[in-house]
């Protein structure tokens, strides 16, 4: 090869010069051939090796007393007590699902299934964070329709309720869709698996579907901006199986109770390469690999396809050399394919063999651990005015109340959630549509909840503040059902890092993240970061998504958004009784009745989130409260609005002055609604004002209306009809 077919084929896969070079220094010199080329592209690719964001990832609080496992396996792991464990992890799919919608998002499924089952957990709950471009796009339609579609379709086949999550709109995401998957799994405490390889001579094992063609270079497709010939990346997209994967579930935990598994990895990015190569540094040992024993579909597949091939429901696992003949039983009662395809060595050295020829021989630990570290150039320049002046009571609240009710990052979500099964496992005790959903563990009292969430424009305007709010938004949704908070799983969305306000955005939302998590205890146990998430130059709003757990030690001190009854007193907690006031800057009120996107985020007070969502969690805990909603996008009237088209019971604002559309619509932190019997107002109150919470009556529910003013009022029916439809309508018109 001439220099310039050596640059060519860099460029290719997706090396820069520099790292070139470093592969010749760690090969002394050796060109690598192109299989080995193509293995250092996938482990060095953005999407493998957190080559821009590891340097910040690392400043994340990780630890607390109930983590068991934090960032660098698999998924998470926490300690819920009664010797059981929560696995659980977030992670994108985002190119694929723009390429094929379908496979992309039930992949993407699929994917963050095995990451929580090779941990030794049994699935217990999906939830997803979807992002669609805008609603009058040519694409967006067709990107919704199959991304539910491939949701539903995979985590219903494999027997795992989809319970929640969130969908949102803007023409950001015209070019770049985001697909982020969640999966939440329980598990012994004593009984975590680990990937980490060990005992030179034990066999290592292929297990799972046969390999194809599909997927490879997928890594590398996931660490570029899309151009005009994004069209032309399909092959790159995987093909799902749900049924195989339910198997492959079943085969993995039958085969775990039996004591026979030293490691086990799924193959998910980069394949058969990247689950051999972590595994074995981990473990300190080397690896030989006869390709010729790998499962194929196709006979014409060459070494390099073998290697990068992203083929689904796989799995790779070392055992006990006295069970393997156990661990093929296991799997072919199960109906699928196992193979001893190599075995561990003391060489800290990658030897593969194909046609009894030796094709690759690589070093282990400096390809795995010796991947680029980045610290790219970055700025940071928030947007630190507030909204400008402007006369905002323009609009009447019921005028503005419609528009918001048929906005669609705020109508009902039904048309999706209908399309997955939410019962199924029979667990399920807080469907979607809540602040966080919640799923009972199995034979017990307890239950764990489970909530999605970030809020890309504020990100977009102050990326630390936005950051923090992410973290915050989680913890009021989990305070408001009951739970305590836990821990976090993070899904880190963004455009090109080599673009310092890029990587500014993204070093600033780390950095909110890590002190809200510190602040609130709420660990990052797990999580992924996906960049490069562009069309020809113009990047999505910055995404860091939240997927959060807690724990509802009782079911029966759970509570839910809805109004109970007619003529209870409705309180605010924690927000201000000065009724011109209100944070309207990147509102959705600003936004979708102005069309004004401007402005600062509204600020967030973390010890003042901590005190008012620990007083919330407490008066849930004594059962003083008949239900709880956190404030969030659309302020005060939109969370009233949900509670009562929840309940189908209406409610009446009981404030002597006017308010303003800035106090109903202001998007102002750390705020509740919970409504009581009267009977327990005083008590409530007395112990707001024991723990300096601000607390002050608002109103009461009752009627088939909502009213915020003397004699103006919209009946519930109308608003409910109009939120409930909207969605199906816009899927159902050409």
């Amino acid at each position: 090869m001439t220099d310039t077919d050596i640059n060519k084929n860099n460029k290719a896969h997706g090396l820069t010069e520099n790292e070139y070079n470093n592969i010749l220094k760690i090969l002394n010199g050796r060109k690598p051939n192109n299989l080995e080329l193509g293995i250092f592209d996938v482990m060095w690719s953005e999407h493998c090796s957190y080559k821009s964001s590891k340097k910040w990832l690392k400043t994340l609080p990780t630890k607390a007393p109930w983590v068991i496992c934090g960032p660098g396996e698999n998924a998470g792991v926490i300690d819920v007590g009664d010797n059981l464990a929560i696995i659980f992890k977030m992670e994108s799919h985002n190119h694929p699902s723009f390429i094929e919608p379908y496979q992309g998002a039930a992949t993407g499924v699929g994917g963050i299934l095995r990451d929580v089952f090779t941990m030794g957990a049994r699935p217990i709950a999906n939830m997803n964070a979807l992002r669609f471009g805008d609603i009058n796009h040519k694409k967006t339609k067709h990107l919704l329709s199959g991304v539910i579609s491939g949701i539903g379709g995979y985590g219903n086949c494999v027997g795992v309720p989809t319970v929640g999550g969130e969908v949102n709109f803007h023409k950001s995401y015209n070019g770049n869709i985001l697909v982020n998957a969640m999966t939440v799994g329980l598990a012994d405490k004593n009984k975590i698996f680990y990937s980490a390889a060990s005992g030179v001579g034990n066999p290592v094992i292929y297990v799972g579907s046969k390999t194809g063609k599909d997927g490879i270079h997928g890594a590398t497709m996931a660490s570029a901006e899309f151009d005009d010939n994004t069209e032309e990346k399909r092959p790159t997209v995987q093909v799902g199986d749900p049924f195989t994967e339910k198997l492959l579930i079943e085969a993995c935990l039958e085969l775990m109770a039996t004591d026979s598994i030293i490691a086990i990895q799924d193959m998910g990015a980069a394949g058969l390469t990247c689950s051999t190569f972590e595994m074995c540094s981990k473990g300190g040992t080397g690896i030989e690999l006869n390709l010729d024993n790998v499962p194929v579909r196709e006979k014409d597949m060459s070494a390099y396809d073998i290697m990068l091939s992203e083929s689904q429901e796989r799995m790779l696992m070392v055992v006990k050399p006295e069970k393997e003949e156990l661990a093929r039983s296991i799997f072919k009662k199960w109906e699928l394919d196992f193979s001893v395809i190599g075995y561990l060595t003391d060489t800290k050295k990658m030897v593969l063999l194909k046609n009894g020829k030796e094709v690759a021989n690589l070093p282990i630990d400096p390809l795995a651990e010796e991947s680029p570290e980045y610290d790219r150039p970055w700025v940071f320049k928030p947007e630190e005015q507030e909204i400008k002046k402007y006369n905002f009571d323009s609009i009447h609240w019921t005028k503005a109340l419609k528009i918001l009710n048929t906005c669609p990052d705020l109508v009902s979500r039904e048309w999706i959630w209908t399309q997955y099964d939410h019962m199924v496992m029979g667990d399920t005790i807080q469907r979607p549509g809540g602040d966080a959903a919640v799923v009972r563990i199995h034979n017990s009292n307890k239950a764990i909840a489970i909530t999605t969430d970030t809020t890309p424009r504020y990100v977009s305007a102050n990326a630390y503040e936005g950051g923090k709010q992410a973290v915050a938004e989680s913890f009021r949704n989990l305070c408001s059902v009951g739970a305590t908070p836990l821990a976090i799983t993070d899904n880190l969305n963004f455009g090109n890092p080599e673009k310092p306000n890029i990587m500014g955005q993204l070093v600033k939302s780390i950095e909110g993240i890590g002190i809200a998590c510190k602040e609130l205890e709420m660990p990052v146990v797990s999580g992924n970061v996906s960049l490069y998430n562009e069309t020809d130059g113009e990047a999505i709003q910055p995404t860091p998504t939240i997927g959060a757990v807690g724990l509802i030690e009782s079911i029966d001190n759970m509570i839910t958004m809805g109004f109970k009854n007619p003529d209870d007193p409705v309180f605010l907690i924690g927000g201000n009784n000065n009724f011109n006031k209100g944070w309207l800057g990147q509102s959705l009120f600003a936004r979708e009745v102005f069309e004004r996107e401007e402005g600062a985020p509204p600020n967030v007070n973390l010890q003042l989130e901590k005190l008012n969502g620990n007083f919330i969690k407490r008066i849930i805990n004594k059962k003083l409260i008949n239900s709880c909603h956190d404030i969030s996008d659309g302020g005060i009237a939109i969370c009233l609005l949900e509670m009562s088209m929840t309940s189908s019971i209406g409610f009446t604002l009981e404030i002597d002055s006017g308010v303003t559309n800035a106090w109903l619509f202001g998007e102002d932190q750390g705020r509740y609604i919970i409504t009581c019997e009267n009977a327990m107002s005083s008590t409530i109150i007395d112990l707001a004002k024991k723990n300096k919470i601000s607390m002050f009556k608002i109103g009461s529910t009752g009627g088939k209306y909502i009213s915020f003013s003397r004699n103006e009022k919209i009946y519930l029916d109308e608003l409910k009809n109009d939120n409930k439809d909207w969605l199906t309508n816009y899927m159902s018109n050409n």
